[in-house]
């Protein structure tokens, strides 16, 4: 589905390359810019074949110039050395995950080719715009990142506005935040770290001028939802907040 067309530059989302119940539904972005392509969280094996095919109904797969992984986690980035090998593309990955990378191929394959994103984020030139690497950590992963592509306006927001909506809601946006809450809450309180993480996430992303959140899972925020949702995680006790010595016993 294409989130953004216009002038040159277009956003690509993923939706559907995994289904049934094979695994957890997972979104992977396309942004092109001129003839430059960067790859968003492309997933894990099952997605692969698939999204190489229909990314090359766009551009030459092949000579993507990033391949993007916000964090570790299976979902994310474990297609890794199939992309390696079918790529000339470089690897950007977060630094504090950069030594876990060469478990996810063979020997030597990576040398010259990661990119690592230091913990204050940073820029990457793509074609003519500079999508910007967002710090997220603890939200959930140690080290994690989002992305905001300055032309769409579109933050690519990982796991943080992931919800498990029904998959006939999957290309609909949600504008009004209660329309997903019920199937958003509960992956939060347990999946993110704790307010204080929230807060300064809240604090950096009001400084943007965002058209639409896109999470990892799930249906897009636009409109009214965008800054509810912000709202939301700002106020948010999850994670460590809710955690008591009752969580931690001997069984």
């Amino acid at each position: 589905m294409e989130l953004y067309n216009r002038g040159g530059h277009i956003c690509l989302v993923f939706r559907d390359l995994v289904t049934g119940d094979e695994a957890v539904q997972a979104n992977q972005f396309l942004v092109f810019d001129n003839d430059h392509a960067a790859l968003i969280d492309p997933g894990g094996e099952l997605t692969y074949n698939r999204l190489f095919m229909a990314i090359s109904e766009y551009t030459n797969a092949s000579k993507l110039d990033y391949i993007i992984a916000s964090h570790q986690d299976p979902d994310i980035v474990a297609s890794l050395n199939r992309w390696l090998v079918g790529t000339d593309a470089r690897i950007v990955v977060p630094a504090l995950w950069e030594r876990f990378i060469p478990h996810f191929t063979r020997p030597g394959k990576i040398a010259g080719r990661v990119i690592a994103m230091p913990d204050e984020g940073m820029n990457l030139e793509l074609g003519s715009i500079r999508l910007k690497a967002l710090p997220a950590h603890f939200l959930h992963a140690e080290g994690n990142f989002q992305f905001y592509d300055p032309v769409s306006r579109i933050l690519f927001s990982g796991d943080l506005g992931a919800n498990l909506c029904p998959a006939a809601d999957l290309d609909k946006p949600v504008t009004r935040l209660e329309e997903i809450l019920p199937v958003m809450d509960g992956f939060h309180k347990r999946y993110m770290n704790g307010n204080k993480a929230c807060r300064f996430w809240a604090n950096m992303v009001r400084e943007l001028d965002i058209s639409m959140i896109v999470p990892q899972h799930g249906r897009a925020l636009e409109g009214a939802a965008i800054g509810e949702f912000i709202d939301y995680i700002e106020n948010l006790q999850c994670g460590l907040d809710l955690f008591t010595q009752d969580n931690y016993r001997i069984p």
